[in-house]
């Protein structure tokens, strides 16, 4: 079986390798002109903690032994699903039997007057992480838009490549999708005073000012914050494209069933690309657990996927936070355990007498523990008066 997977991110590759290692005949093209790396370390590299070498997951001998075709800055341009093929950007063509696409997601650009200008950043790639960190050389003023996740990594990484960093959020607190304003605020206070992260909230952008290089961000208000860089970290997108093009079904993302086949049962979709039941993820505990079942599902095997609720960490050294499930549902009741002075705040979110959602700031020993009540759904009222405390008092109970 000849198998093409289209995307050599960590759920391309996890899915070419375990085809590969039950003798399909695998060839994974990746786009980006590098080995298959681990994207979520990127910021390790902008920080200046660890060169690229350091985050490759699949070196050329590892490929080798495991006899996959790896094919590097390969862009697949166009899928011919009759005739079995697909064609490169260079034109040249992959036969193929099955098809996995895992081609990701692109970072959105916001439409900006001087969005094009040098100095404007995704953070996205190694090739975005590299032209970041030679910008910042020389302790640059650095904007970065977007107070989610990867907006907080990368205005971390800036400062610690030695920055000055400001972060422009639309929202009244960061990380809104994953906190609440309570954790939000720690967070932002945290930030503040250990990575000196300057924030601006709310706050929205209007333009980047500059003639051949970024000077200034201008805001609705009229005001500016002068600059030598700008990094947008916005969202994603996923990279439905190619799909598109070839006649796949398509909403927000490439609609696949429980065993991540698309529209074309020859063709399955995996990752950030992918949408199952209505949900696109983005993170890469999904991703990978859609491979694992893409993989089992092209070798005849039946499996099926099951999403788990959303999670998050942030990937700051030295700051613990974590959310799960439902962040502050309006139809939920609250338990809460707070010590702000000392940084420990813990907000639980109770349906039916069943745990719908967590966030946990200063101390995230128990996010096992409250990651499986949420998945299982096991009711919570017998030790509802000890939950807050965490699974050592709450088994007690």
């Amino acid at each position: 079986m000849r198998v093409l997977v289209i995307g050599a991110g960590p759920a391309g590759t996890r899915c070419a390798e375990r085809l590969a290692e039950r003798g399909a005949e695998v060839t994974l093209a990746g786009a980006e002109p590098a080995l298959p790396y681990d994207r979520v370390a990127l910021g390790r590299v902008l920080s200046g903690e660890a060169e690229v070498r350091a985050l490759i997951t699949h070196d050329a001998a590892r490929l080798r032994a495991l006899d996959i075709r790896f094919r590097a800055a390969t862009r697949i341009a166009a899928m011919e699903r009759a005739a079995g093929s697909a064609t490169t950007a260079r034109g040249e063509t992959i036969v193929w039997d099955r098809v996995v696409l895992a081609t990701g997601s692109d970072a959105v650009r916001l439409p900006l007057p001087g969005a094009e200008l040098p100095g404007v950043f995704v953070y996205r790639s190694i090739a975005d992480v590299q032209a970041m960190r030679r910008a910042v050389s020389g302790g640059a003023t650095a904007v970065v838009i977007g107070g989610g996740l990867l907006g907080l990594e990368a205005a971390a990484a800036l400062s610690m490549a030695g920055a000055r960093v400001i972060v422009v959020h639309a929202l009244g607190w960061p990380m809104e999708r994953q906190l609440d304003p309570v954790a939000g605020a720690l967070l932002a206070r945290q930030l503040g005073a250990t990575r000196r992260l300057r924030f601006v909230m709310p706050a929205t952008t209007e333009g980047i000012e500059g003639d051949h290089h970024v000077r200034a961000l201008r805001l609705a208000d009229g005001s500016r914050i002068a600059c030598d860089l700008v990094v947008m970290a916005v969202g994603i997108r996923p990279a439905v494209a190619l799909a598109r093009e070839a006649g796949l079904q398509v909403s927000r993302g490439i609609v696949v069933d429980d065993a991540m086949r698309s529209s074309d049962a020859r063709i399955l979709a995996i990752g950030e690309c992918a949408e199952h039941r209505g949900v696109v993820c983005g993170l890469v505990a999904p991703a990978l657990a859609m491979a694992e079942v893409a993989a089992a599902t092209l070798l005849g095997e039946q499996r099926a996927y099951a999403a788990r609720p959303d999670t998050a960490a942030l990937k700051v050294s030295g700051i613990a936070v974590w959310s799960a499930g439902e962040i502050a549902p309006p139809d939920a009741e609250a338990v809460t355990l707070s010590d702000e002075e000392a940084g420990f705040y813990r907000r639980l979110w109770l349906r039916g007498g069943r745990l719908v959602g967590a966030v946990l700031y200063g101390d995230t020993a128990d996010a096992p523990f409250y990651l499986d009540l949420l998945s299982s759904g096991r009711p919570v009222e017998p030790f509802r008066a000890r939950l807050a405390f965490g699974a050592a008092f709450a088994e007690a109970a």
